[in-house]
């Protein structure tokens, strides 16, 4: 059995019908909690995708073949 807990906040909040409306549309989602729960999901998608992005701005990764010198490498795996 999984030992984890898991945490459920239950929240009261205003939000313009047509934004959950919308949110449910494109989520595919039948009920509001799941629509806000994909979306909160991907918003944070987002947010660690662009730290990441910002990461790689200060530092980038420096590649040292060409491509054909990595197509010779995958060919011989």
């Amino acid at each position: 059995m999984n030992n984890r807990i898991l945490y459920h906040m239950k929240v009261t909040a205003i939000i313009a019908d047509e934004i959950i409306n919308e949110v449910k549309h494109y989520s595919n989602s039948s009920t509001t909690t799941e629509a806000i729960t994909i979306a909160l999901k991907d918003w944070l998608d987002i947010h660690h995708i662009k730290e990441l992005n910002a990461q790689i701005s200060k530092k980038p990764i420096n590649f040292n073949y060409s491509a054909q010198k990595i197509r010779e490498i995958n060919r011989k795996t």
